[in-house]
Parts: structure tokens; sequence; C-alpha cells
């Protein structure tokens, strides 16, 4: 048992610390995607058997509900901060290129949404459950590695901002179970932070070119 830890431990770190050290290291954008696409196409084969029972309707629902009220409460607050802060980008992106970012309120949660919630909730959860055995603990390391993974954009806005949502999501996930579900409210945050005018501390480009 021991040998069997020892080993995801060891694949943990070289998956999760290791993959966004070589994009840093890298710094290509492209290799960053096909990393992340490989990763997670990878993630959903392994896993596509071991997944669990949808639940019922009515707990979809009320799962759903929860969401939203979250998100209602949440988005003022983070649009409040961005405008407080940095009034200068506020609302930047839908008044100044209005169909650059109407490509990513659509494109976003297809390319870039799914496979991360692949990758750093269904997969780690169901691969590394023997490894972490407690759900705080499982839902702790999905928060942080999800964290660290936002180390290529260098600066600590972005590992903040996500190492919380990575707990929000973690934690929802861990409760139900729905990849779909945390997919709605990963996607849901990341178009409001792109709409707000946080998208420039998630963008490889601009954290790349300066360094």
């Amino acid at each position: 048992m021991l040998g069997v830890r020892f080993r995801l431990a060891t694949e943990f770190i070289l998956i999760f610390a290791g993959g966004p050290l070589l994009i840093l290291v890298l710094h290509r954008p492209g290799v960053l995607f096909i990393l992340l696409w490989a990763g997670a196409a990878t993630a959903w084969l392994s896993t596509r058997s071991k997944q669990c029972v949808s639940s019922e309707p009515s707990e979809t629902r009320s799962e759903i509900r929860i969401l939203f009220l979250r998100f209602v409460l949440l988005a003022p607050c983070i649009a409040l901060a961005s405008w407080f802060f940095l009034p200068e980008t506020f609302l930047s992106l839908p008044s100044e290129r209005p169909l650059f970012w109407a490509a990513i309120m659509v494109l976003y949660p297809l390319l870039s949404v799914w496979p991360q919630e692949m990758l750093y909730r269904q997969f780690l959860f169901m691969r590394y459950a023997p490894l972490f055995r407690r759900k705080s603990v499982l839902i702790a390391a999905s928060a942080l590695a999800f964290g660290f993974a936002h180390v290529i954009f260098l600066n600590p806005v972005a590992i903040i901002m996500t190492l919380a949502g990575g707990f929000m999501f973690a934690r929802d996930y861990a409760r139900h179970q729905l990849l779909r579900l945390t997919c709605l409210e990963h996607a849901l945050y990341g178009c409001l932070i792109f709409t707000v005018g946080l998208g420039r501390f998630f963008y490889t480009g601009d954290a790349w070119h300066h360094h």
C-alpha cells in the first residue's frame, strides 16, 4: 500500500507541479494548449468507465440554484472590486473589442474550462482519492494544484483568485460529483473576469513578453 501511495504522490507532483513549470520554462502558448488538451483527453479516457452515477434531477436542480445564487451574490463584489482597483480596464474588453469579447464568451468555456475541470476535478478526485484519503484533503489538493497551475501567468492575482475559485469548485464537486456543473460554475466566473477587466491577469502573452 505504501508503494502505491508513493507512486501516486510522485505522479501527482509530476503532473500538477511539473506540468505548469514545464510550460513556464518553455514560454510557448501552443505547448500550454497541447499539454492541457492532451492531459484532459488522457484524463477522460482513464475515468470514463469509473464515472459516478448522476444525481437525481431534484438534487441537480438544487445544486444549480445554489450555484446561481452564489454567483448573483459574488459577481457584483468582483465587478465592484475591479472597478475600484482597476478603473482603467473596467469593462474595457466588451466596450473596445466587442467581437473579441463575444468570441471569448463562446470559446473560453469550450476550449479552456472543460479540460481544466476534467483534470483538476474529475481526474484528480478519482485518481488520487487513495493518496489523500480524506475528502477535505482531496479538496485542498485540488484547489492548491489549480492555483499553482496559474503560476504560468507570473502574477499573484491569478494565483490568489484561482486558489479561491479552485477551493469553491472542488468543494462543490466533492458534494455533487457532476462535471457539467463545475464546468458551468467555472465558465460563469471566467467569463465575468474577462468582462470586468481582470482578463489581463490570465493572459500568457502579456506575462511572457514582459519577463
